[in-house]
């Protein structure tokens, strides 16, 4: 399969720079997928994603979240508040001129997705969660998610969580998330003043906001997708998100790990497909 090729742009919302990866800058008649990256990655983590779904005739758009790949560091930790980053991917929409696009979120890019969709449900076609369920979701599962989630605590301990991540022992990203098919270029890009704690923040500035508030459901159609043998999370939280789901619901489960865009793109990509046809 002939990649596509993957356009840089940006633009700028909340006064930064945002960059993104766009497949078709002028076909603004294409149906749209967005695609939103998670914890530790950028826009890049879709390319085996993005190569299918433009041969089958989508415009794709990756954008990279405030503070990673190619975007802005932002300023405060509170730039960093998910429903706010949902609010930069619904600007770059209104930028682009695209009324609505099916949304595609992994790990972060999924609670980022509901949030898009929960709160800016003109933007959204369809909504695809990969891992991570409805924020509300998420805050009631049980203690068994408190104890896969333990980073989620080690990553408010700033400037003791940088330098322990980016070390060689126990608590580094390498033994961490050693399951990451990418490890190496992780590493290497976490290395870049800044960009370590710009991937933390979100993490210290959604806290709150995802684990002690309520949440509405989403009125669009959604696709559900979780692998059983993820490390970070339990599948209740993805499967119980069909109470925040006003629209149409399907669950798809898969075998593997987590990283599912990276270790599974051209199933992913067929059942990204079948949904959207659907």
């Amino acid at each position: 399969m002939q990649p596509p090729t993957l356009t840089r742009r940006s633009f700028e919302h909340r006064g930064f720079g945002l960059s993104f990866l766009d497949t078709d800058p002028q076909a603004t008649d294409k149906a749209t997928v967005l695609l939103l990256h998670g914890f530790p990655d950028s826009a890049q983590m879709w390319r085996e994603v993005i190569a299918p779904l433009h041969t089958a005739g989508y415009r794709c758009v990756a954008p990279d979240t405030l503070g990673c790949g190619g975007s802005a560091l932002g300023l405060r930790t509170r730039d960093y508040r998910a429903r706010d980053i949902a609010s930069d991917h619904a600007a770059l929409l209104q930028h682009l001129r695209i009324d609505r696009a099916h949304v595609v979120g992994h790990d972060w890019g999924a609670a980022v997705g509901w949030f898009l969709a929960a709160y800016h449900p003109e933007r959204v076609s369809r909504l695809v969660p990969i891992s991570v369920g409805h924020p509300t979701a998420y805050a009631r599962a049980e203690f068994r998610q408190k104890i896969m989630g333990w980073y989620i605590l080690f990553f408010q301990l700033v400037g003791l969580s940088e330098r322990l991540l980016q070390g060689s022992g126990r608590f580094s990203l390498a033994r961490v998330f050693a399951s990451h098919p990418d490890m190496d270029e992780v590493v290497e890009r976490m290395r870049e003043p800044g960009r370590l704690t710009a991937a933390l923040s979100i993490y210290r500035a959604s806290l709150v906001d995802v684990l002690l508030r309520s949440h509405p459901a989403v009125d669009c159609d959604t696709l559900g997708i979780f692998s059983d043998g993820d490390r970070f999370l339990v599948e209740s939280q993805m499967k119980r998100s069909e109470r925040w789901v006003d629209g149409h619901w399907e669950y798809q489960g898969l075998a593997g790990g987590h990283w599912i865009p990276l270790e599974q793109p051209e199933r992913l990509a067929r059942l990204l497909q079948d949904f959207f046809a659907s």
